[in-house]
């Protein structure tokens, strides 16, 4: 279910040069045109987090296994925790504050909300985007088992008609 796309082997990252790459790195951000001068090698999450201000994306593990780092990119579920930045040029990035259109909820924050997802809340925002990445891979998942889960993810595709796309954005120029 979730991309974890490898960064590639350059020698920034095997440690045999102290070298660090600055390129522009365009993408586009919740529906927005971005251009960031960064190194490709860095981490998502915190550019995400530290460069952008967008603080919904959420630092657990670092290693892949809470998911709590989950972002939408170019549809599928990523854990940025583990994506760089050059893995995202010309990709359209999607966050948690990213979803909400128009003052309005998505369908899949709206299911967490009507059936008490929320637990503490830290995770939150990765289990929606995780969510949002199942209901964009197979719009009517079946039935595995029995479980509070599968009414949130059942609830979500059918409000959602069985599409979680983020709506409202503005267009691609």
């Amino acid at each position: 279910m979730f991309e974890t796309p490898l960064p590639p082997q350059t020698p920034e990252l095997t440690g045999s040069s102290p070298v660090t790459r600055i390129k522009t790195i365009r993408f586009h951000l919740n529906g927005h045109p971005m251009e960031l001068e960064v190194a490709s090698e860095r981490l998502l999450l915190w550019v995400l987090r530290s460069d952008l201000g967008l603080t919904g994306t959420k630092y657990g593990c670092g290693q892949a296994h809470c998911g709590s780092c989950t972002v939408l990119v170019d549809g599928k579920a990523t854990l940025s925790c583990l994506t760089s930045m050059g893995a995202v040029e010309g990709k359209e990035v999607t966050t948690i504050e990213g979803l909400a259109s128009n003052g309005r909820l998505h369908p899949v924050q709206e299911a967490f909300v009507a059936h008490d997802a929320l637990q503490c809340g830290f995770c939150t925002s990765g289990m929606i985007l995780g969510a949002c990445g199942l209901l964009l891979e197979n719009p009517s998942p079946r039935r595995r088992r029995s479980s509070w889960g599968w009414r949130v993810i059942s609830a979500a595709a059918e409000a959602t008609g069985g599409s979680s796309v983020p709506s409202g954005r503005p267009p691609r120029p």
